[in-house]
């Protein structure tokens, strides 16, 4: 039975190849050849790069391509087909040209609907599309979050950072990133736990792309990282920031056991950093917290001339920069 599976699903890629090779279609018979419906194997690069070099053209091209991948990934209930389409997806993220990858990430938006919503695709056809069913789901959110991140930062993970950096941030938009790396760590760390299917090689295909972005996201955090012992150093954080912070932080140090494998720049000092300024955030609350009940309690026994500091803007107070650089 699934000897003929197999054979069913090859003949299915043969046919849909020779359409498309009678057609004269070689955007869709790149994407085919990319997409099969082979359970064991990755798409070939060459087929990759067929698919990449639609985003050499015009915008309409590029946009064509997008629709079919995209087209292909919604109607299919082949486990293998939909990873494999997701796989292109990753690629077109990490190595497409500008013009396809801003297709791939107004998509939605155009389309109205949710085309990486696949919490529910299940292929029952076998024990091993059972098992990547699980990687299709997972895999499809991470593909999600990478570019809710990517949207985020204003740029793509391997892109050169903005010059300015993250020091131009105000403290709003550097928790709100730092958020969205976070969600791409957590996301790293659920990945299916299906010992078959890790020895498959389109599971180690996808793997080894996630971990190459778990590397960058890491490096992106640590930046963050840094950026916001300095502000705290400088008194730069309001209370209720420092307690959004701290909840920050600690998300993040739940993640470490998962992501262990990463080999990381400076990984040991990344979480020294972490759990620093978890220390140094978590002092200044209940400092602060402290502050504010003893004011309420000695408010009303001070004279005039005690008030009348609270009444004269500190330099703090009048100029507070997002960051410790001069912009």
């Amino acid at each position: 039975m699934k000897k003929l599976k197999e054979v069913i699903g090859i003949m299915k890629d043969k046919a849909s190849q020779s359409k498309a090779a009678i057609l004269s279609k070689r955007k869709t018979l790149s994407l085919l050849r990319a997409t099969t419906h082979d359970s064991y194997n990755p798409p070939k690069h060459k087929h990759l790069l067929t698919l990449l070099s639609s985003g050499d053209g015009s915008r309409a091209t590029a946009s064509s391509a997008v629709e079919l991948l995209m087209d292909r990934l919604q109607t299919t209930h082949n486990s293998a087909v939909a990873l494999k389409c997701l796989i292109s997806v990753h690629h077109i993220i990490k190595h497409g040209t500008f013009i396809l990858r801003d297709q791939l990430s107004v998509y939605p938006y155009t389309g109205g609907r949710n085309y990486l919503n696949l919490s529910n695709f299940r292929d029952k056809t076998s024990l091993i599309s059972w098992e990547l069913s699980s990687w299709v789901r997972w895999y499809a959110e991470y593909i999600e979050n990478l570019l809710c991140a990517s949207r985020t930062l204003s740029f793509f993970l391997g892109e050169k950072m903005p010059d300015k950096g993250v020091s131009y941030l105000t403290n709003s938009d550097l928790l709100r990133e730092t958020d969205s790396l976070l969600a791409l760590m957590e996301g790293i760390g659920k990945r299916p736990n299906t010992p078959m299917s890790e020895q498959n090689k389109v599971v180690v295909e996808i793997m080894d792309l996630v971990e190459d972005d778990g590397v960058m996201v890491m490096n992106e955090v640590l930046v963050r990282v840094k950026e916001f012992g300095e502000r705290e150093k400088l008194g730069c954080l309001g209370f209720g920031e420092m307690v959004e912070l701290a909840c920050v932080l600690k998300r993040l140090e739940s993640c470490r056991e998962r992501m262990m494998m990463m080999e990381v720049v400076e990984e040991k000092r990344f979480w020294d950093l972490v759990r620093e300024l978890k220390e140094k955030v978590g002092r200044m609350k209940v400092y602060r917290e402290e502050g504010k009940l003893n004011r309420t309690v000695t408010k009303d026994r001070r004279t005039e001339s005690d008030r009348f500091d609270d009444r004269v803007l500190r330099s703090v107070d009048s100029i507070r920069f997002p960051s410790s650089r001069f912009l």
